[in-house]
């Protein structure tokens, strides 16, 4: 833990004087193809890099040492993102990159042992958006509706905001992961197949998507009766999912040219929403009883509400920022998917005491059947024009969990403060988070994990 206290001075001591800001950045990395800059070309880059330190699961070890903590360094995301309008109807877009790259996992398909190819070496690239878009009703000024449909692979997954969030400008360190409940079984990092469609009427924003899920093929444990049945993803000739997410946005108007949403606008806007949202996939789960196998639909439905506020004087640049969230998911009986970021923990098969339901490592409950309300706020200090621009927000988030599985509902939070260097652009983050861990149905505890997050993006 001292380590990485003392790595994240370090850190903000090292940036502080770095920038005073980059009114040069103007819209970023951007080619224009005609004098106008209507036609052009725009890459974004992003890279954040995690310190940790964490207490692990019982039954731990990393790399065949026990362990009941551990500090490392890890890339979670290096990206690279671009877009092109030749035309004011057409718009292509690409993202790739890696993410969860850490000294023991992540690395190329295969790696594994000691040397190049070791644990965790040379990941590989791969694609998170691919898409073609056209404009049927151009988003104009005086006109109250506008639509434009595209198709590939897309992030247009509707219901909720945080399920479209954009990674660049979170409020908390990172996003809290059930916002994308089919995350890397029948999606590809959140994004799946499909053709969509976007729009606005008037103060309304709405995005909808008919899509080919990922095929799934997990095989359902055999349950003695109905009551004991565990659906697990198997979709097999899988049938095309619907989302949709509509959104009514009160006070100022987001943009909707590419679906990121974003998370503190850092009092550049005022902005107050609610928006609803659905995802539906028939037969995308199977249960067993008695070698009897039956399919279940996936149905999720959310609710949330965003507020991004400016407060006082406005050479003060304070804002309050705030954003809570309902979901409802039906994976079919007893659905529970675990999940650490990050994850360098293995079982320890000598461990004699008991272990974690989860898992090893650092995972923990995170999806299943059942209902999860979350909530974040953050507040944006003052701004003091006469000392060096670092801008500093405090923020925590709450999350409740009641999942079909589990005889106990969890409750955790996250505690930290973002360093703004220059906005968005460069920042640091400190958080600290807390998760549950289930020794048995009905019985649980508490673990943490302290994370300092550098974060770049051009």
């Amino acid at each position: 833990m001292k380590k990485i206290y003392t790595m994240a001075c370090l850190l903000l001591l090292g940036t502080a004087g770095f920038s005073q800001g980059s009114s040069e950045y103007g819209s970023g990395l951007k080619f224009n193809l005609d004098t106008t800059g209507s036609k052009y070309m725009r890459m974004i880059a992003w890279n954040q890099i995690w310190f940790r330190s964490s207490d692990m699961n019982p039954g731990t070890v990393i790399n065949g040492e026990e362990a009941s903590s551990a500090t490392d360094i890890g890339n979670r995301r290096l990206r690279m993102l671009f877009y092109a309008q030749i035309s004011k109807r057409y718009l292509i877009l690409t993202h790739f990159g890696i993410n969860n790259q850490t000294f023991t996992n992540g690395g190329a398909a295969g790696s594994a042992g000691t040397g190049g190819y070791g644990q965790g070496k040379k990941p590989g690239l791969f694609f998170h958006d691919a898409w073609n878009e056209y404009a049927i009703v151009l988003p104009e000024p005086g006109k109250k509706f506008s639509l434009t449909i595209g198709a590939g692979l897309h992030y247009y997954m509707g219901l909720s905001r945080m399920t479209m969030a954009s990674t660049l400008n979170f409020l908390t360190l990172d996003a809290p992961i059930f916002n994308w409940p089919l995350i890397e079984f029948s999606d590809q990092f959140a994004r799946q197949g499909g053709i969509f469609a976007k729009g606005k009427y008037g103060k309304l924003e709405y995005r909808f998507s008919y899509n080919k899920p990922f095929a799934t093929n997990l095989t359902p444990v055999d349950a003695p009766n109905e009551s004991k049945a565990v659906a697990v993803d198997n979709n097999g000739n899988t049938k095309w999912s619907k989302a949709g997410y509509i959104e009514y946005q009160f006070l100022d108007q987001e943009a909707n040219l590419l679906p990121y949403k974003v998370g503190s606008y850092l009092g550049s806007k005022k902005v107050f929403n609610i928006g609803a949202g659905f995802y539906s996939a028939p037969d995308g789960t199977r249960t067993s009883v008695g070698g009897v196998i039956k399919k279940h639909n996936i149905n999720l439905f959310a609710a949330d509400v965003f507020a991004d506020l400016p407060l006082g004087d406005r050479k003060n640049k304070m804002a309050v920022t705030a954003y809570s969230v309902f979901y409802n998911y039906d994976f079919g009986p007893n659905y529970l998917r675990n999940i650490g970021i990050m994850n360098e923990g293995s079982a320890n098969p000598a461990f004699t005491g008991s272990t974690a339901l989860a898992g090893p490592g650092n995972a923990q409950p995170m999806i299943g059947t059942g209902t999860i309300w979350y909530t974040q706020a953050g507040f944006l200090l003052p701004n003091a024009a006469d000392k060096p621009v670092v801008r500093i927000q405090p923020f925590a988030a709450y999350t409740y969990k009641n999942f079909e599985a589990l005889e106990k509902a969890s409750s955790q939070f996250d505690v930290g403060t973002n360093f703004y260097i220059d906005g968005h652009h460069s920042k640091i983050t400190a958080q600290y988070s807390t998760r549950p861990v289930y020794t048995a149905p009905d019985t649980k505890t508490s673990k943490g994990e302290f994370i300092v997050q550098l974060h770049i993006y051009l």
